[in-house]
């Protein structure tokens, strides 16, 4: 899990039906600092996040198709990485 920021929307004319009524996201990994890192992902959003929004990502397959209600061993598709929260703040001690 890690938290990125949303840079652009991602448009495939064809794609699988795992993604069918889910927008596709590019986010891009951030540090500690709040610095944008050269790591990015494109998100599957369950949260209805848009372009510039600060967004908590589940970076793990089978954790990310349980959240798109998918079996992991029903062959569904390939997701990865899911937007599953837009953050407002973070507090480091």
């Amino acid at each position: 899990m890690y938290i990125g920021k949303v840079v652009a929307t991602v448009v495939a004319t064809v794609k699988h039906t795992t993604f069918d009524g889910h927008k596709l996201l590019l986010v891009e990994m951030q540090g500690l600092d709040g610095q944008p890192t050269p790591k990015y992902d494109i998100c599957v959003d369950a949260a209805q996040a848009g372009i510039g929004d600060v967004v908590l990502v589940m970076d793990e397959g089978s954790a990310a198709k349980q959240i798109l209600g998918q079996k992991a061993e029903s062959g569904q598709g390939a997701v990865r990485a899911v937007i599953v929260g837009i953050v407002d703040a973070v507090q480091l001690a």
